[in-house]
C-alpha cells in the first residue's frame, strides 16, 4: 500500500506542513528591486556646473562656454540625470552622470542605451531624441534632463 495512504494521515499532514513552511522560506528569501541611490558628484539642484565663457562672451548671450546639469529625472528604475556643455550656442558634450545601474540587467541595458542617446543628442542639437528600444525609461529621463539642462543653457 501507498505511503500516504489513508491509514496514515499523520504523515501526510507532517509533508504538507514540511512543504508548506519550505516554501514560504523560499518566498521570504527573495529580495525586492529597489530604487538606486544618486550616487553623483554632481550638483543635483540643476545649476550651472562651471561656465568658462570665452573672450567675447556677454551676460546672456550664447557665446562661450558652459556645463550645465540637468534636473534629475525620477524614471521607473531610478533617477536619470545628464550634464550638458553648450559652446557657441552648440552642444558639445551630453554626459549622463546618475542613471540606474544598480543591477546587472540596468547596467546591460544602459550600457547600450547611454551612448545611442548621447550620439542622438548631438547630432540633432536638441532633447529631440528617438527611445531606445528596450530602454523606454532610461530614454524619458534622459530626455527629461537633457531638455531642463538646455533650458537652463539657454538653448
Amino acid at each position: 500500500m501507498h505511503a500516504l495512504k489513508k491509514n496514515r494521515p499523520l504523515r501526510r499532514v507532517v509533508l504538507t506542513s514540511a512543504a508548506t513552511v519550505s516554501g514560504m522560506v523560499l518566498l521570504l528569501s527573495l529580495k525586492p528591486h529597489t530604487a538606486p541611490a544618486i550616487a553623483s558628484s554632481a550638483p543635483s539642484t540643476g545649476s550651472v556646473a562651471s561656465p568658462a565663457p570665452s573672450g567675447s562672451a556677454a551676460g546672456g548671450s550664447a557665446t562661450g562656454t558652459r556645463t550645465v546639469t540637468g534636473e534629475a529625472a525620477q524614471t521607473r528604475y531610478g533617477p536619470v540625470q545628464v550634464r550638458v556643455t553648450v559652446k557657441n550656442g552648440r552642444i558639445t558634450d551630453a554626459t549622463a552622470v546618475t542613471y540606474p545601474q544598480e543591477n546587472p540587467r540596468d547596467q546591460q541595458i544602459n550600457g547600450y542605451a547611454i551612448p545611442r542617446l548621447r550620439s542622438e543628442s548631438l547630432t540633432a542639437q536638441s532633447a529631440d531624441v528617438d527611445t531606445v528600444s528596450g530602454a523606454t525609461y532610461t530614454s524619458e529621463g534622459y530626455r527629461q534632463s537633457l531638455q531642463s539642462a538646455l533650458d537652463q543653457a539657454g538653448l
